[in-house]
């Protein structure tokens, strides 16, 4: 690949910036016109916010009346906003995945949001309060902003996929769908978060880095096109009872515990 095609403001920085988000902007339009925003609605609300601030981000980044401290602190803002709708749209996740033990579902989705809510306001306060590093400080508290939620995001998703096989779930295509996208997403972009933060990297180092967090997220987008709105063939079989284990004994006691 020629070099100038690595660097910023190419075409292919203009492409794997702008593109998947118009794509994921597309995406939540169609699924809303589908009446699918009733049943994933925070997967739709995710979609459509994030496309459309990283387009705002784009629009801010080649805008000359926009400074660079300016930049960041869009920046965290949208980092906060997709931070709050990632952990509801986890909460939604497990929610599908354990419908079949409605107690089960209705506590996990409970805890992911609360414990979410907390955590990204506590990582904002922790990277808002830390040592400045000089006028880059508010660049490293964002980069650490961001370590956070996705470590904390890809944890849930782990768990949610060890528990799903664990106690034998099979999600709804849609469903894994949603959750296999975000979850190659948060490893990817944890994985070049970790590195911006600690490694010291040049600015065309930082670029390539970039530009993989770019066509990881277009993978993730035409992921969430495939497994939304493809639809799979259906082959006629006998219902699977689920199986007797701990969750159903769990969400027995947690009925009972529910219930006025």
């Amino acid at each position: 690949m020629p070099e100038r095609m690595l660097r910023a403001h190419s075409f292919l920085w203009y492409y794997g910036w702008i593109a998947p988000n118009v794509l994921a902007l597309a995406l939540a339009f169609w699924l809303w016109r589908r009446g699918l925003h009733r049943k994933y609605p925070f997967f739709v609300a995710f979609a459509a916010t994030s496309a459309v601030t990283q387009l705002i981000l784009f629009v801010a980044d080649i805008a000359p009346a926009v400074s660079g401290p300016t930049w960041w602190r869009i920046f965290w803002a949208d980092q906060i906003v997709q931070g709050i709708l990632k952990f509801a749209l986890i909460g939604e996740i497990f929610s599908h995945v354990f419908s079949a033990y409605s107690s089960v579902a209705k506590v996990s989705r409970f805890l992911i949001r609360a414990v979410g809510a907390v955590l990204i306001l506590g990582a904002t306060f922790a990277a808002a309060s830390a040592p400045q590093d000089g006028r880059f400080g508010i660049i490293s508290g964002a980069h650490f902003l961001d370590q956070t939620i996705y470590l904390v995001e890809t944890g849930l998703l782990a768990s949610m996929f060890l528990s799903s096989a664990y106690f034998q779930l099979r999600p709804a295509r849609p469903v894994f769908g949603i959750a296999l996208g975000l979850s190659i997403s948060a490893c990817v972009h944890l994985a070049t978060w970790a590195i911006f933060a600690n490694a010291g990297l040049p600015n065309s180092t930082r670029i390539f880095f970039d530009l993989v967090n770019m066509g990881t997220y277009h993978l993730c987008v035409l992921i969430w096109f495939y497994y939304l709105l493809v639809p799979r063939k259906v082959s006629a079989k006998s219902p699977i009872p689920l199986p007797e284990n701990n969750l159903a004994v769990w969400n027995r006691e947690l009925e009972r515990l529910l219930q006025p």
